[in-house]
């Protein structure tokens, strides 16, 4: 991932210097203008990308955001629109094609979007690009590629070799960068100019270059090129003057690097994407390479730009321009070690993936996620590595939640029907799929695919004697009876899954389940609901697990809700979607907000609660989704509230604040708005005293429960306070006893309507 230099988009920012271009940059922002789709070609090398991101960073009227797809990472023109999606933050959720997922998602949406190195999908990216612009009037797509789309109304603007004068200011401000002493002068002038022209004037092949100039003079820099581009003349004399310099440069580049610089440079072509430092020591360590040379190795490799750093927050990362990553492919190929690297390549992967899944249920998930989400083009070339059929079941399952909860259920969906049929053997690690797989397709609602997997799930783990694959098999059916309304089941199911994993000491099995049965005993008026989410909440804040806390907040507010307590619903909605931030989870998030939208109409607060009915729908909308996927009974609340809005406000009223609250970009920015947002005092749901002065708690109380009204558990507070659990513990006893209050939720709803400032 890289740094945004918008609040709306993706593009990474610039790490260096853009020189030249000025009519170019000027000319493609005009065509821009006056097209939707602008195809910028040349030769490799030329500039293409560098010049788009320049126009797109430029560039301020899309309100809907700038957006890059890096598309030299993707092998498959199948999954060209997935790589869209990944880069939209859309989630794969569906079970429709990706292509109609993006084409519904854009409808309302007028975003530019910039299709990076299509010449190898340029068909798959014809047709995506054709679709997109089809279903959404508002859309720009800027691409680069060697060849045209060739679709109508495609423009196309040539992108030529640098002009002299930007060639020669391109050389000098990159080796000054190397060199800091170097200087153009009367005496080397022609010589640089030899030089850029012998370059052909591209810019690639003068970053690679001017690393040289730290060593070199200019004119050893012109003898040693023409000799090697004489070399390749007399070897090739059919080659392209362009393809002869550059391969020609970077075979040089290559034989300029010591040994070990160029084993690690053919090794880490094996990344499909952007890597880190630790998966650089793992995949290309030994046989050669110390791991505890990786690092220096790398630095060298930044220094000659053959590897190039990527803005990302968190530890570092890098990548290869797709040139030099496929020479080095070729390369790591005649060397007889791709095979070899390519499955180290796997198990790093595997054993990160399996490390984040039992770690699940604890601190960390949010910046787990995010390294899944960052590896996402990684993962999936591992999951195309042949050789081992049960290490590629075992990573498939693994990445259980980045499947589930980080957004890409369709194509975990379709990695489950590839790789459950190409391993058919009833091993432990075919067991682990078939519910994960489960999961996926109970959570895009093909019932009837998650019963026959769980139906072979079940009878391996017997024949296995896999105690963790039976008890997930008996939750996801309680799931799957939920979602169908056959409560009763649905209880009996998730009942004996909560003793299967309790027994286990599974805790994400058992917050996964308690906070379903949570649900179903709400839906059939049981009062033992509250007892249940709480046994969720306690249990998932014990672990400090923020993600099944979140569930079972909303669950415990839904029981509240239902029983009619409106102030403790309305806290633990608010405290749901607290603990939901930087998740981007749609389907919590969705519930959350009608939840939220349910009480505030109750309240009278119709205009705010039509805004939050909005913010659902968008959603949801989204992910191609509606409030039954938990059953008819959310389904009819759901319904009754839109009913109520649309009588006190009016069709027209209605509408406005449907639009006004559907008007964000994604989950978490839906969550922001609903948490800045105050309700109203009403006489249906009192606020409770406002001035802070007439607090009874002490300051350090004040303070502890400004902390629970963020939704931390008392662990968290105790480490941000420097405070042992057990002080925090009596702190939070003595708020609720001063207050008359029996909960956690309460303590927030009372801080958010008196917002009393900490000491």
């Amino acid at each position: 991932m890289t740094t945004q230099i918008s609040d709306v988009g993706n593009l990474p920012a610039a790490l260096t210097t853009f020189v030249g271009r000025r009519r170019d940059l000027a000319e493609v922002r005009r065509r821009l203008g006056a097209t939707r789709l602008l195809t910028l070609t040349g030769v490799g090398g030329v500039g293409k990308t560098r010049l788009a991101l320049e126009v797109a960073a430029s560039v301020a009227d899309f309100v809907d955001g700038v957006w890059l797809v890096e598309l030299a990472p993707v092998r498959d023109p199948s999954l060209a629109a997935n790589a869209v999606a990944t880069a939209l933050g859309l989630p794969d959720l569906g079970t429709r094609p990706v292509i109609d997922q993006l084409a519904a998602f854009l409808a309302h949406r007028g975003p530019l979007i910039v299709l990076d190195n299509c010449e190898h999908l340029i068909d798959a990216c014809a047709e995506l690009a054709h679709a997109l612009l089809s279903a959404s009037p508002g859309l720009r797509i800027l691409a680069t590629s060697r060849r045209t789309l060739g679709i109508p109304g495609e423009r196309v603007f040539t992108v030529s070799p640098l002009a002299p004068d930007d060639a020669v200011e391109l050389l000098r401000d990159r080796t000054t960068a190397v060199r800091p002493e170097f200087r153009i002068t009367d005496g080397n002038r022609a010589q640089v100019r030899r030089l850029c022209d012998g370059l052909d004037r591209l810019p690639l092949a003068i970053k690679l270059a001017a690393f040289r100039l730290r060593t070199l003079t200019v004119d050893e820099a012109v003898n040693r090129l023409e000799d090697r581009f004489a070399l390749l003349t007399n070897g090739s004399r059919v080659a392209r003057p362009h393809q002869r310099t550059l391969r020609a440069l970077i075979d040089w580049s290559h034989e300029l690097c010591t040994p070990a610089e160029r084993l690690l440079w053919n090794r880490l072509s094996v990344f499909a994407d952007d890597f880190g430092l630790d998966a650089a020591e793992a995949v290309c360590a030994g046989d050669g390479i110390g791991r505890d040379e990786v690092l220096d190795l790398l630095d060298r490799l930044v220094a000659q730009s053959v590897v190039l750093p990527t803005e990302h927050e968190g530890p570092p990362r890098y990548r290869l321009l797709e040139t030099i990553r496929q020479y080095g492919r070729e390369r790591l190929a005649e060397s007889g070690e791709e095979e070899g690297l390519l499955r180290r390549h796997r198990d790093f992967f595997l054993a990160l993936a399996q490390r984040l899944a039992d770690r699940w249920c604890g601190p960390g998930q949010q910046e787990g996620l995010v390294r899944l989400r960052t590896e996402h083009a990684n993962l999936l070339a591992a999951l195309d590595c042949g050789g081992d059929p049960q290490a590629v079941l075992a990573l498939a399952a693994a990445l259980r939640f980045h499947w589930c909860v980080g957004g890409f259920l369709g194509e975990g969906r379709r990695q489950f029907d590839r790789v459950l049929a190409a391993a058919p053997e009833p091993t432990p690690a075919r067991a682990r799929a078939l519910w994960v797989a489960a999961w996926v397709a109970v959570l895009q609602g093909d019932l009837a695919a998650a019963h026959r997997w769980l139906d072979e799930a079940g009878e391996l783990g017997e024949r296995l004697d896999d105690p963790v694959a039976c008890a997930y098999v008996q939750s996801l059916r309680g799931s799957s009876a939920l979602f169908r309304g056959q409560l009763e089941e649905a209880v009996s199911w998730f009942e004996g899954a909560v003793a299967a994993h309790t027994a286990l000491d599974e805790g994400a099995g058992t917050v996964f389940t308690l906070f379903q049965l949570t649900a179903a005993h709400t839906a059939r008026g049981e009062s033992r609901a509250v007892e249940t989410g709480r046994q969720a909440v306690a249990l998932a804040e014990a672990n400090e697990e923020r993600w099944g806390r979140a569930q079972a907040l909303w669950a415990l507010g839904h029981a509240a809700w239902a029983r009619g307590d409106e102030e403790e619903a309305m806290a633990l909605s608010r405290l749901s979607l607290e603990a939901q931030r930087g998740f981007n989870e749609y389907v919590g998030a969705a519930l959350a907000l009608a939840l939220l939208a349910w009480v505030t109409a109750s309240g009278g607060d119709h205009e705010r609660a039509g805004r939050l009915l909005g913010a659902v729908r968008t959603l949801f909308r989204d992910i191609e989704a509606s409030p039954e996927l938990l059953g008819p009974y959310t389904t009819e609340q759901h319904a009754r509230c839109e009913e109520a809005v649309v009588r006190a406000l009016g069709p027209a009223a209605y509408e406005t604040a449907l639009a006004e609250g559907g008007s964000h970009r994604g989950p978490d920015e839906a969550i922001a708005h609903a948490l800045r947002t105050e309700p109203e005092p009403t006489a249906a749901a009192p606020a409770p005293a406002t001035a802070p002065a007439a607090s009874p708690l002490t300051s350090r109380e004040r303070e502890v429960a400004a902390l629970v009204a963020k939704g931390m558990s008392n662990r968290q507070i105790a480490s941000a306070l420097g405070r042992s659990p057990r002080t925090v513990d009596g702190h939070v006893e003595n708020v609720l006893a001063k207050l008359g209050f029996g909960s956690r939720a309460q303590i927030a709803s009372w801080w958010t309507a008196n917002q009393a400032p900490p000491p």
